[in-house]
Formats: structure tokens, sequence, C-alpha cells
């Protein structure tokens, strides 16, 4: 089975690159906005050329998939943050051009997109979301994702978009909550407080190890798929447990809030969608997927990746 995996050099991309390598028989290439870091003597055999979808060319990308020849693609590229302009283009226009170049050069490959749980906006009261939820995103991040499933759901390709919800695990981004706060409490001394805004909102963490078994499954299940599936935990929890699981996961004993204070500014979206949490029956049932790793196993995880090479005994 020939893969082709987009976005291999972020977050989720790394995880599931490495994931899908493991599927006996298949082969693997990768391609990212830029070069995977490779041995000094050049990349390794199965990288393409560096492919951002946000400003390819649909006819120069069919070229290169129709070079490519795969079997399934996998995209995982994405932005979280970043200005109108770049989340437009990198997660409505990529997966639409995607779209088109796959429809013109690999139109029997099968596609799995990475959406997001920020395309359904706030919860209906306190209950889990399911795909058939009214997706309401209030952002633009959480738009211009949903513009990509929209893309992708009504392409006509054989296609799924896994609609994952707050990936937390090793190799977190800086971007995100759970890479900050590991960073600034690596960074911070003994009598130092990390500043956060109110943690209170609850949310569905999902280990990114998690997603991209979630993904492998997608590769190899006998067709058709459903168009959108939940990929998370199933439980909500606040996100000041992210803090505390860090501080544990440190050997902090004492109160959270000796360490983290949370009098900074706040995220607009916690107060907008104070409560989220997937409904994961639907992956469970089509993919016979569950998510494995534990919460704590995920910042335990998350907070060995960021020790430097030689790190001092607390």
């Amino acid at each position: 089975m020939r893969i082709l995996v987009l976005g291999a050099t972020g977050f989720l991309g790394r995880h599931t690159a490495s994931r899908l390598r493991a599927l006996p028989g298949a082969h693997v290439r990768v391609a990212g906005r830029a070069p995977a870091a490779g041995p000094p003597s050049g990349p390794a055999p199965a990288e393409l050329p560096p492919v951002d979808l946000a400003a390819a060319d649909p006819g120069r990308l069919a070229a290169l998939l129709r070079e490519a020849a795969p079997d399934v693609v996998v995209n995982c590229a994405g932005a979280v943050g970043g200005s109108a302009v770049t989340l437009t283009a990198v997660n409505a226009r990529g997966p639409a051009v995607l779209c088109e170049a796959l429809s013109a050069a690999a139109p029997d490959a099968r596609l799995v997109h990475l959406g997001s749980a920020a395309e359904y906006g706030p919860a209906e009261a306190r209950l889990p979301v399911g795909e058939g939820a009214p997706a309401r995103p209030l952002g633009l991040y959480g738009a211009s994702k949903l513009a990509g499933t929209l893309a992708v759901t009504g392409s006509g390709l054989d296609a799924v978009v896994l609609r994952v919800f707050n990936p937390v695990g090793p190799g977190a981004p800086a971007a995100s909550l759970p890479g900050r706060l590991a960073a600034e409490l690596r960074r911070a001394g003994p009598d130092d407080r990390v500043r956060t805004g109110d943690l209170s909102a609850h949310r569905d963490f999902v280990d990114p190890r998690d997603v991209a078994e979630a993904v492998a499954l997608a590769v190899t299940a006998p067709r058709p798929l459903p168009a959108v599936l939940n990929i998370g935990s199933g439980t909500a929890r606040p996100v000041r447990d992210v803090a505390e699981g860090l501080l544990r996961a440190a050997g902090f004993t004492g109160p959270v809030g000796d360490r983290v204070a949370e009098d900074g500014d706040g995220s607009p979206r916690s107060a907008a969608v104070p409560w989220q949490q997937a409904d994961i029956t639907a992956a469970g049932r089509t993919l016979d997927w569950v998510p494995r790793h534990s919460f704590t196993e995920s910042l335990t995880d998350l907070w060995a990746a960021t020790a430097p090479a030689t790190e001092p005994v607390p």
C-alpha cells in the first residue's frame, strides 16, 4: 500500500507518519511545508519535495500525485494560529486544492483528512457532541477548518474527515496550551508562578498517538467510511487538569495555585465554549477504535519530551 502523508512535519503529522510506517506492507512517503529533519547527506528516500497546500497550484500538485501514485493520502496539514490569510489559506484553500488535484491524478485513492472539534462551536447543554450536531464555529480557525471539511466531504472522493478534539501528548507545540504550559513550567524558577487565563473550561483531550492509530485504522478500513468521525477521549475535564498533571509529572506535590496563576488574559473561545466532549461511538463502531493512552500518561510523556538533554535533579 502506497501512503502519502501531507503535513508530516507537524505535531499530529509526525505521530501519524510514524504509526503508518509500522503497517505491514506499507510504503510511506511524506511531505511538509518544510523538509523533514534527516541525515546530513539529504532527506530520507521516502520524502517528497516540500508541499505547501496553502500556495500549491492544483496542476503541479496533480503532477506530484501522479508521480507518487498513492493508494491513500493522509492530510495532517493545518494552521491553528496566524493571520486570517494564513488560517484560510492553510485550512480552507489547502484541502480544496488537494481534492481538486486528487480528482485529476488519483481519483481512486482514499483521502483521510484531519478536521477539528472547533468546527462544532458551543455544545447543547453539557451533552457529548456527535457527528450529526450542527457545525457552528465561533472563530475564524473553526470556520476555516469547517470550510476544509466541506471541501473534502463534497469532493466525491473516497474520503473521511477525522474531527480531532484537543490533542495533548509528547511533541505538543508551543501554540497549544499544554505545550506552552510545559515550556513555561520548565523555564520557571522554584518561586515563580506561570500566568494563564481562567482554566475552568472543560475540554476533551486525546493523545496524538491515539489520533495516529485512528488514522491507521481509517487508512486500512474497508470502504465506504462515514464522511466525518469524531476522535477524542469521550471525557470532558477542566483545562486546569492539564496544569495539575504537568506539575505532578514534574514532581511538584503542592497546590496548583502555588505555581500557576489564573489571572492572565484568557482565551475568548474558553468563555464562549465552556464545555465540550466528543461522542466517539461512531469511531468505535466503524473503525473498532478506542483511545488507549490515559490523560496522565499523555501529560507525563509530554513533560518528559520537553526535558533538556541534561536535566538537573529536582
